[in-house]
């Protein structure tokens, strides 16, 4: 098994359009290396807080480990906040699964030759750009549209795209931003119409007790927001949904969301994925995830075309269709470090 003789980490922006950024770690070991991203939250101190993570406690902690198991990375992460954790695990899996020659999505046991893909429609004005939007994720395949919604606007794109496309699995976003009040149960329980795959993080983060009433007065799936199994336990226990968002940055890594699917899935709730980052790299561990055989939703797992990719083949959506790599070992793509180096306006590097 590999001994995890090197750490580096890249503070990398995108040349695309808006400029996104993410933090990129390579694990070493012999002769395979392992890559994990984690996308820049907004917020500059939490980016401080994740670097100083990796820098002062979980990268060390790693360094000069042999790497019995992937898992074994769980105690490191502990030391740490859970996206920088998520990108530390995910290159544990890399590495690992590309030192022993295994495709990544074996290794999580994962049953999927093709992921069916969904997309997010961005926060738009009005009905008819929602549908628009909705249109051209349709023309690009995509079977499944997760879309933004807040009090005040809510039934009217929601009305708008099951107008246009009444068979398609829509998914409704709301962000949190719902409480109990009569007004606003009287619309979540209007959306019940509308023939959604689920409504999405209704009410206050940690509330479960209102998805859990929520969920018995509606027969769309609630998807509470679940950052850790603990909470996935406690949503199971109380009935609060029937859904689950499986983003392993949000989990802290893939061995987390490994362990969600299994609970989910246990109980029959319904699962999705989506991989964080511009690079490419989270994307690719969402392919992975999303091969598991409780992911019966359509995935948010493609990188977004028209800007230079940055792991080899692209993950990409062809018709729909996103293939699992399964004849290379690892997460299947092989990442341009040279380029990454070239871009990257911060770096660190740990050595055992």
């Amino acid at each position: 098994m590999p001994r995890i003789d090197g750490c580096d980490v890249y503070r990398v922006v995108t040349p695309r359009g808006r400029r996104p950024e993410s933090v990129l770690v390579r694990l070493s070991g012999g002769d395979a290396v392992g890559w994990g991203e984690m996308p820049v939250p907004a917020d500059p101190g939490d980016l401080s807080r994740a670097w100083a993570d990796i820098e002062e406690r979980m990268g060390p902690a790693l360094v000069g480990l042999e790497l019995d198991r992937p898992e074994d990375v769980s105690a490191a992460a502990d030391f740490g906040a859970r996206e920088a954790a998520a990108a530390i695990d995910t290159a544990c899996w890399d590495l690992w699964c590309r030192a022993r020659g295994m495709p990544l999505a074996h290794a999580l046991g994962g049953t999927r030759t093709s992921i069916v893909t969904g997309s997010r429609i961005p926060p738009v004005p009005e009905p008819e750009t929602v549908a628009a939007r909705v249109n051209r994720a349709v023309g690009a395949g995509h079977t499944r549209v997760t879309v933004d919604i807040r009090p005040g606007w809510d039934i009217e794109p929601v009305r708008a795209i099951r107008e246009a496309y009444p068979a398609l699995a829509v998914i409704a976003d709301a962000g949190h931003s719902y409480t109990e009040s009569p007004e606003h149960m009287a619309v979540l329980e209007g959306l019940d119409a509308y023939g959604l795959a689920a409504i999405e993080r209704p009410f206050a983060e940690g509330d479960l007790a209102a998805h859990a009433r929520l969920q018995l007065r509606v027969g769309t799936a609630v998807a509470p927001a679940v950052g850790d199994l603990e909470t996935l336990d406690a949503a199971l226990t109380l009935e609060a949904g029937r859904a689950l968002h499986l983003r392993p940055d949000r989990l802290g890594g893939l061995t987390t969301a490994r362990s969600a699917h299994d609970l989910a899935y246990a109980a029959g709730w319904d699962v999705w994925c989506s991989g964080g980052g511009a690079f490419g790299i989270g994307q690719a561990a969402a392919v992975a995830l999303a091969s598991l055989p409780g992911c019966t939703l359509p995935s948010d797992v493609s990188d977004p075309a028209g800007g230079p990719a940055f792991v080899t083949p692209p993950v990409r959506s062809s018709g729909g269709v996103v293939g699992v790599p399964l004849t290379q070992p690892g997460l299947g793509h092989e990442v341009d470090d040279g380029r990454i180096e070239r871009l990257a306006t911060r770096r660190l590097r740990l050595t055992a």
